[in-house]
């Protein structure tokens, strides 16, 4: 039997349904939740990103605002930029559009986001809160998504072995401090690319969550039957038998064939990553 899909993508939809509610009910009190996004550069993923990012707020009826900045533009145009944004009242939420060129260091950006705006959950403070098994900041949203699918789908992660691979501060590292809080009680093992023998502790894992962007990096023969899994990855490469783009995560498809539940790529995590996005925004313009 194949694994039941983790639908992110419907999930989703019912978590903008829910905050197009809430939104509505702020703006009769006078606030309208509104998040500001600023790409630098022309990355094409980087302006679809944005994009889908903009038709959810319009679904939500979140106002959103969009600051497209040559290549070219310094970090400091981009520093005085977020500072503008700070002391914008109106402006609920701040993101920057990742990846940004080489010369904008991005941990000195984000920094510089009031934490109470940093709707991408990134800011030390935000992400010290986690560390402290404190949820009321800003939470990370690919992690916080992963974790509405898995209670969604009642999946008991109590006492049970989940391995995250990747260990970024976007996903996996503010992921494992989530499972691994009380409440939620996982055992949790994190790894990289570098690690040693990561098969076996793939093969003795209840849960595998992969973020790594390596395309069919976890094989379906490391994958444990009736385990749970999670593909975080998104690449785009060539499918050999016509030729054209396909999109793939970090996960071989065929492990669908062994796990008890799996995320598709896409329709799984992302969506959840801009639902949580957009949930982060409402709860900043509540707070501020």
């Amino acid at each position: 039997m194949g694994a039941v899909l983790l639908d992110g993508k419907s999930l989703s939809r019912e978590i903008e349904d829910s905050l197009k509610i809430k939104v509505n009910e702020l703006k009769k009190d006078g606030i309208e939740p509104h998040l500001a996004v600023i790409l630098v550069g022309d990355d094409s993923a980087s302006h679809v990103y944005v994009r889908n990012k903009e038709n959810a707020c319009k679904r939500t009826g979140i106002k959103s605002t969009k600051m497209i900045l040559p290549v070219a533009t310094s970090e400091e145009e981009v520093l005085q930029i977020i500072d503008e944004m700070n002391k914008n009242n109106d402006i609920h939420g701040i993101l920057v559009q990742s990846p940004t060129p080489k010369h904008i260091n991005e941990l000195k950006i984000t920094e510089r986001i009031y934490p109470t705006k940093d709707v991408d959950g990134f800011h030390p403070w935000n992400l010290g809160k986690l560390v402290q098994g404190d949820m009321r900041g800003l939470i990370p949203c690919t992690p916080a998504g992963i974790m509405k699918l898995l209670n969604n789908a009642k999946i008991n992660l109590v006492g049970k072995k989940v391995t995250v691979i990747g260990r970024s501060r976007i996903v996996g590292m503010p992921l494992s401090l989530m499972l691994a809080q009380k409440g939620i009680d996982a055992t949790v093992t994190i790894t990289h690319s570098r690690s040693k023998d990561i098969e076996k502790i793939c093969m003795a894992s209840d849960v595998i969550i992969a973020a790594l962007g390596i395309p069919g990096f976890v094989k379906k023969e490391w994958i444990k039957d009736s385990s749970v899994i999670v593909d975080v990855g998104i690449s785009r490469v060539i499918d050999t038998s016509t030729d054209r783009h396909k999109l793939v995560g970090d996960i071989e498809p065929s492990a669908i064939e062994k796990a008890s539940y799996m995320t598709p790529v896409p329709g799984g995590v992302g969506p959840m990553t801009i639902a949580m996005l957009l949930t982060n925004t409402v709860k900043a313009a509540i707070n501020n």
